[in-house]
């Protein structure tokens, strides 16, 4: 892994976990929590890959175990997000764009149910039933529900973090340089999940707005040519 991308992906995960255990895990809602830290798993999976996923997801997940109050087998949800992260980066285009929020939304309801899922079968083997005692299908419900309403307001903006620190501002070039040609894989969720456009969006304003004044330039210009002529035909 690049420096950029440890460095990154630490930033976003210590983060990530800080809010999951001081604010989202005391609002006491019904069912199961939303999981911030699965949700900048699968972000930076799906624009890192199926291996930097991986790597990102058993790192962060082996933290939630050891941070309190966890009360489980270390280990056990550094599982979890380390398979969680591998699935979610094979599901990345090969051309690293989606074309529209439903590839994202997607992935996070899989995400979501597939490590509650996980979560339970392995506590079932080192017989932890807690969550047989709250009911495991009220848990899917509630971690997908809760992880849908959050991923709109995560999601997006993880994703565009981790391409952007991908991409060297200084080797973007006006008209096309190799940072310009490559697509942005948090353009689709952008546009079709929270309304925003990014990318050629922006350029074809920015092209616009040249080709106003360039037309206005040259009007002007056509309006002294013209003054100019008057005023030889008077002398």
């Amino acid at each position: 892994m690049r420096f950029n991308r440890i460095l990154l992906s630490a930033t976003l995960v210590v983060v990530a976990l800080v809010i999951q255990v001081t604010v989202l895990g005391r609002l006491q809602l019904p069912g199961a929590v939303p999981d911030l830290l699965l949700l900048t798993v699968v972000s930076l999976a799906l624009v890192y890959g199926h291996v930097s996923g991986a790597l990102i997801g058993f790192a962060a997940g082996l933290l939630a175990d050891l941070a309190p109050p966890a009360d489980h087998a270390a280990g056990r949800y550094a599982l979890v997000l380390c398979v969680i992260g591998y699935v979610a980066g094979l599901t990345r285009p090969d051309g690293g764009r989606f074309r529209s929020a439903w590839g994202p939304m997607l992935t996070v309801v899989a995400a979501a149910i597939g490590s509650t899922l996980l979560y339970a079968s392995v506590g079932a083997l080192v017989g932890d039933t807690a969550a047989r005692h709250v009911g495991l299908t009220g848990l899917v419900f509630t971690a997908t529900l809760y992880d849908l309403l959050l991923a709109p307001f995560t999601v997006p903006w993880i994703m565009a973090l981790a391409r952007k620190a991908e991409n060297d501002p200084m080797a973007v070039e006006a008209g096309g340089g190799p940072a310009n040609k490559a697509a942005d894989v948090s353009a689709g969720w952008l546009a079709g999940g929270t309304g925003l456009r990014i990318g050629s969006q922006r350029g074809g304003l920015r092209l616009k707005t040249a080709r106003s004044r360039a037309n206005k330039a040259v009007r002007i210009k056509g309006v002294k040519a013209v003054k100019g002529v008057k005023s030889v035909k008077k002398l």
